[in-house]
């Protein structure tokens, strides 16, 4: 599976880093519910990607977390206390549940209608997921 991941973001031109393990993300999962309420989520996502796809960082540990947090300008001392009262388990835990009655079972998921395109895809597929459901193209957008 990692060598399959390896390959992908190969191909798509993204980090990745060498990892011997997988680690807990349910912390990060939880901090990533706050800061997506503080308008932080997006940055705090793209962080938490970086950290362990592309450095191989422990997204499990606390001191990890903190620094990602940190990194988009929230504070690590309420993600600390976010991390302890477990206040985002059940927003968690319902995001969950929809996954899986949605039938969602893995990360990253693509689904358009019924259909549902399962782990890290190139481009290609994906497009041709976009045009088989007659999502219309749109101009190519030209980098910044």
């Amino acid at each position: 599976m990692v060598a399959h991941l390896k390959q992908v973001a190969a191909g798509l031109n993204l980090p990745f880093a060498e990892r011997t393990m997988t680690f807990n993300s349910r912390s990060a999962q939880e901090l990533g519910k706050w800061a997506e309420e503080q308008g932080r989520g997006d940055q705090y996502h793209h962080a938490v990607f970086r950290a362990y796809f592309a450095h191989g960082e422990n997204i499990g540990d606390n001191e990890v977390l903190a620094a990602v947090v940190r990194s988009v300008g929230l504070s690590d001392r309420k993600a600390r206390k976010i991390i302890e009262s477990r206040s985002y388990k059940q927003a968690v835990d319902d995001d969950w549940n929809r996954s899986h009655r949605s039938g969602i079972t893995a990360v990253p998921t693509f689904r358009l209608d019924e259909e549902l395109l399962v782990g890290a895809q190139p481009t290609a597929v994906l497009e041709k997921l976009l045009v088989d459901h007659g999502v219309p193209q749109r101009a190519a957008r030209k980098p910044p």
